[in-house]
């Protein structure tokens, strides 16, 4: 199972490249390749070699197609991807590797259950790394006129690997869009954060835990974690809350949130000065979380709602959280009925994005909004109540 990082998106904007054109005839597209990479100052002959075995891949266009996996709920998608197996293997690793990540508790201040939990979801633990030809993915979605801004630097990063002796476009494997190793991160990533954590000289991100590890580590310190400081908490909230303050745009301090009757579950929350969200993925009858400034850095690993909260989520188990309290949450849309209701939100001037079914941010804050104009408890959850009164 893939999950697409975006954390490289940054880099592609204002590029020169981001602006040559996409698609057309394959061949001649990866002829400009090469001739933007000599024009970057590349050696020719270099050029020559590294793009010689690339070949447009189908399948990567078909994997970028059909990622419904993020159409399940916060409940179904949390249990699909949390196992007491990966649990197990996650205690069993955090062991193992015990030294690396006190080393990146010191160096970075993040925790070892955030590192275990990309760790597991992005590859099992380095298990099932993707076996997807990474410069073939690359150029085949950079010539796909979805998202070339994206993908095209990303082709002249691994260019720069290559030169470094640690990317072979013959044999180097990944996931489906070009994300490399055990926490799957992009070429350009790699070479802003890899970390040469085994003292061989290379970044391997495939075969060395150490260097995946302090790699992801450095790359997460680098959009924004917070040193020292949690990301996300399971909380009990009383039923008279306001629910249009809860939602991933609304914060309030920790302690405006006690004051209105947000309690941890277990333990205590951070301190009372922290700025905060209340998460309810499910509405107000589901699990309730609080969200802390490094939650919002998982937004820069990856977009997608339901895997940010899981993998925070898995993060905090890791670390010895209970399981959340599912609670009764009202039934939600099946993706069909999720479209309806997203093309009734646009007809109303609501900015959903794309209508894919998929309940993220926008959709979220649309229908909350909507819920509050229509009376009804805004939750940001959306129910068939909800679409019958649309």
């Amino acid at each position: 199972m893939r999950f697409t990082t975006i954390a490289a998106a940054v880099l592609s904007a204002g590029s020169v490249s981001a602006q040559t054109a996409c698609g057309g005839d394959f061949s001649g597209f990866v002829a400009d390749l090469k001739t933007e990479a000599v024009a970057m100052g590349h050696d020719s002959g270099v050029v020559e070699r590294f793009f010689a075995p690339v070949r447009l891949d189908p399948a990567v266009i078909k994997a970028d197609r059909a990622q419904g996996v993020f159409q399940l709920d916060f409940i179904d998608f949390s249990r699909r991807l949390i196992s007491q197996n990966r649990i197990e293997n996650g205690k069993r690793a955090a062991q193992e590797h015990a030294a690396v990540f006190d080393r990146i508790e010191a160096e970075y201040g993040i925790n070892r259950g955030v590192l275990l939990a990309f760790w597991a979801f992005e590859t099992d633990y380095g298990n099932y790394q993707g076996d997807f030809n990474t410069a073939n993915a690359l150029v085949t979605l950079a010539h796909d006129c979805r998202r070339p801004q994206l993908f095209r630097p990303q082709i002249f990063s691994a260019l720069e690997l290559y030169e470094k002796g640690d990317f072979d476009p013959a044999t180097t494997t990944g996931a489906w869009a070009g994300e490399i190793g055990m926490v799957q991160m992009l070429p350009g990533d790699i070479l802003e954060h890899g970390v040469d954590g085994d003292g061989d000289g290379h970044v391997t991100l495939k075969t060395s835990a150490p260097d995946a590890l302090l790699s992801g580590a450095k790359m997460l310190r680098g959009l924004g974690w917070r040193a020292g400081e949690p990301w996300l908490q399971e909380v009990t909230v009383p039923q008279d809350l306001d629910w249009s303050l809860t939602g991933t745009d609304k914060k309030l301090s920790v302690a405006e949130w006690q004051a209105m009757g947000i309690r941890a579950r277990a333990g205590e929350l951070a301190s009372s000065d922290l700025a905060a969200q209340i998460i309810l993925p499910q509405g107000r009858k589901g699990p309730a979380f609080i969200a802390y400034p490094n939650f919002n850095v998982y937004f820069e690993w990856n977009q997608s709602f339901v895997y940010v909260l899981t993998a925070a989520y898995f993060a905090t188990r890791l670390e010895g959280a209970q399981v959340y309290a599912a609670g009764t949450p009202e039934p939600g849309l099946s993706g069909e009925q999720m479209r309806q209701l997203q093309g009734k939100l646009a007809q109303r001037g609501y900015d959903v994005g794309k209508i894919d079914g998929i309940l993220g941010a926008n959709t979220r804050s649309a229908v909350q909004d909507m819920q509050q104009k229509l009376g009804l408890p805004a939750d940001a959850w959306p129910t068939a109540a909800l679409l019958n009164r649309l």
